[in-house]
């Protein structure tokens, strides 16, 4: 059952992360910020690569000046300063935000279709990303013994096929180890940092931005299309964002400003220092910084560290696709819950394993992280490019800013976003087609899917009966009423539903007492247990109820039932029968439906969505499908 009627908004009463503020901070280092943290791996050697002159000074200081300031200005003041503060009831993100600006405040077509897009970029950058961690991270071995070059990419595959594998089971059991192990990492590339910055202490001159304006703009074509390498530092950022509903604002902020952005400002400084120094660049110049002692043990740390940062974008993965499902964007897939720990230690099978084939694709066909590179951030800096109008909008509607302020503040972020985007655009014939294209398909099948149901509800909506009409029919048919309740569950908000319609007509009976049941997922992400159910006796023993739940919350219906009970329902909790429809999708003979084309993609997707049934949790044994074509 898919819902495509607007909500009605309520205050939500959220469940805040539990915890002291320290203890936060160091678990957020383990699911928010592998991504960005593991980006030293790969960024400063890849901008190297696009540099005609690696070892100049101005060069290589140059560099270093772009990417501390993209660090401060797009993660610090755009994300943590800015972006942080905006929230929809606690989320994070460009769904969350998409709901917030584009559904509760007002009904916006074109910015929920620029958040839903944004969405879909993430699924196709977040293939790359396992990918290009995991590869960086052992490429390191050739720098110990270039023999082991012809097993890097095998062991990367068995790495990433072992991860996705073991998805199903829940990381409840070792999470708790993400942030120990991510600290562990953050301190060792904040020392090798120093120790690279004390072989040429004069590095440190980068901090001035001029040095990074003045290579951007002495260089040509050269210095803008460098843009797209220095953007690889950042594209970590998004999640500092869209997992803030996790921990709150302030563990976030504590780890980064605390550890992680230290951390790489050291590294990264350290990294330019060996180059200024004459340190071959060959290789991976991150490795350079390790003595040669200690090469297997960083590499190894490296590999773990590059799994958690995987671990982090599978499971923002599957915490984005229950968001779409609960907005009403993707057909109901079978969701797991691997922990009672935390709402968000779920498991999507059907994600886990497409997103398994394309990143081990991914892997086997470019077979290097360089060349992965080549094809990383174009879909990640057109998400930020949408943040950024959609943070405009928040400024002037949540905040009040006048069009001065608020344009001043997002143009200074669009002209950055801009300038990143449009450099990344040239990786498209070197790759940047393949998150593209992913995000393409991913999103026609949200829209398909969204006015397909759309196009459901509005057939059904098209014969309904109202209530006073249909009793007296039972009663002039002399239909038998039966001891126990009968829960019918329904898109309609008024009038009888089609399914008790279906039942009475072929069955022939009716229960005693009734209960129709809407369910309505919001554009919040909870919903307060006050605000959970409405109820309306519309006749004799024949209740209508409204449900409401945030995108963020499983429904489940028998729980429900026993507070519609507790507010003076009369229905009998120990004998309650389950009805549902099942809707065969067909095209419309009249050729005023969906394009042909669109129905039969809806129609594969509804027919392999998983039960209503599993979506609300009903107990199986209660249950009564019954079934009906609509044409759409």
């Amino acid at each position: 059952m898919s819902d495509t009627l607007p909500p009605r908004i309520v205050e939500v009463e959220r469940q805040r992360p539990q915890g002291r503020l320290p203890s936060l901070g160091l678990s957020a280092l383990g699911i928010v910020f592998g991504d960005i943290g593991t980006s030293p791996l790969y960024t400063f050697k890849t901008i190297l690569g696009a540099t005609d002159k690696s070892a100049d000074a101005s060069v290589v200081l140059g560099a270093l000046s772009l990417v501390l300031w993209t660090l401060f200005i797009i993660t610090t003041v755009k994300y943590v300063s800015f972006a942080m503060r905006v929230d929809n009831d606690g989320e994070g993100g460009i769904l969350a935000l998409m709901a917030l600006l584009g559904v509760k405040k007002h009904r916006r077509p074109t910015i929920v279709a620029f958040g839903l897009f944004g969405a879909a970029l993430i699924y196709g950058d977040g293939a790359i990303t396992p990918a290009i961690s995991v590869l960086s991270a052992l490429e390191g071995l050739n720098m110990a013994t270039p023999a082991v070059q012809p097993y890097v990419v095998p062991a990367a595959v068995a790495i990433l096929l072992a991860l996705f594998a073991i998805q199903s089971q829940g990381t409840a059991a070792i999470g708790h180890l993400f942030g120990p192990v991510m600290l562990v990492w953050f301190a060792a590339i904040a020392l090798m940092g120093i120790w690279g910055i004390l072989q040429h202490p004069s590095v440190l001159a980068a901090l001035n931005p001029v040095y990074g304006l003045s290579y951007l703009f002495s260089h040509g074509i050269t210095g803008f299309l460098v843009l797209g390498a220095v953007f690889l530092c950042v594209t970590g950022a998004e999640a500092l964002y869209a997992d803030m509903g996790h921990f709150g604002r302030g563990p976030i902020k504590l780890a980064w400003f605390a550890v992680v952005f230290p951390s790489l400002i050291l590294n990264y400084a350290g990294q330019a220092a060996l180059v200024l120094q004459g340190t071959p660049t060959d290789g991976n110049i991150f490795f350079r910084l390790c003595p040669d002692a200690l090469l297997i043990p960083l590499v190894v740390l490296a590999t773990v560290a590059t799994i958690i940062a995987s671990q982090s974008i599978i499971t923002g993965a599957f915490s984005m696709t229950r968001q779409a499902i609960q907005l009403g964007w993707l057909p109901r897939l079978r969701i797991k819950q691997t922990s009672s720990e935390g709402y968000g230690q779920i498991y999507v099978g059907v994600v886990n394993w497409l997103l398994m084939i394309v990143t081990i694709g991914l892997t086997v066909g470019f077979g290097k992280s360089d060349n992965l590179a080549a094809a990383y951030g174009i879909a990640v800096s057109l998400t930020m490019l949408m943040t950024s109008v959609l943070l405009f909008i928040a400024m002037r509607e949540i905040w009040g800013w006048s069009m001065l302020a608020a344009g001043s503040v997002a143009g200074c972020f669009l002209v950055v976003d801009s300038a990143f985007f449009l450099a990344n655009l040239t990786k498209i014939g070197e790759g940047g087609y393949v998150p593209v294209i992913l995000a393409i398909i991913v999103y026609g099948l949200m829209w398909i899917w969204h006015h397909g149901a759309a196009a459901v509800s509005a057939r059904i909506h098209e014969a309904l009966i109202p209530i006073p009409e249909f009793m007296a029919g039972i009663i002039k048919r002399n239909i038998p009423r039966v001891p126990g309740t009968a829960v019918f569950l329904t898109r309609t908000e008024r009038d009888t539903p089609p399914v008790m319609v279906w039942h009475a007509k072929h069955n022939r009976a009716l229960h005693e007492h009734l209960f129709v049941l809407r369910v309505e997922i919001q554009a919040v992400p909870w919903v307060s247990s006050r605000d959970r159910i409405t109820l309306q006796e519309v006749a004799p023993n024949f209740w209508r109820a409204e449900a409401r739940y945030g995108f963020m919350e499983r429904p489940h219906i028998p729980e429900l039932l026993a507070i519609g009970k507790a507010l003076g329902c009369t229905i009998d909790l120990e004998d309650v029968t389950y009805y549902v429809g099942h809707e065969t999708v067909v095209g419309r003979e009249d050729g005023m439906g969906l394009p042909a084309w669109q129905e039969r993609i809806f129609a594969v997707m509804e027919r392999n969505a998983v039960h209503v049934s599993d979506f609300f949790s009903l107990p199986s044994d209660q249950v009564v499908e019954i079934g009906r074509q609509i044409a759409i």
